[in-house]
């Protein structure tokens, strides 16, 4: 069983960066692929990102070059920097965990999820 409490959430101006975290419960994190996703009001849950337990990083075509996906497994944490923030990117953004690397939503661990807003 995998906790995950994701934060750094909030407003900011359009061009702007945040950096969201993700914090892991359970001695195993190392094992896991980390995944972020988004979801914006009326849409379908959107992948970001996502950083193998080799640390290998695969990014979704909205914010590749733009958004950058990191993990400490000294500290159980998954980082997403975002950079150049568009008022698009705004959503809920929630991490997961998975055995495997996927790129769909069908992780087994979600968090609760962080609202990131970007104003115009």
């Amino acid at each position: 069983q995998v906790q995950l409490v994701e934060s750094g959430g909030g407003l900011v101006q359009a061009g702007g960066s945040l950096r969201l975290s993700c914090a892991a419960s359970g001695r195993t994190f190392s094992r896991y692929a980390m995944g972020w996703f988004r979801q914006a009001p009326g849409k379908e849950r959107e992948f970001v990102a996502v950083i193998s337990r080799y640390t290998s990083t695969y990014y979704g075509n909205s914010v590749k070059g733009r958004f950058t996906i990191s993990r400490d497994n000294a500290k159980n944490t998954v980082y997403l920097q975002m950079n150049s923030l568009k008022p698009e990117d705004t959503a809920v953004y929630y991490c997961a965990a998975n055995s495997v690397v996927i790129l769909t939503t069908n992780y087994d661990y979600w968090g609760q999820g962080t609202q990131v807003t970007v104003s115009a």
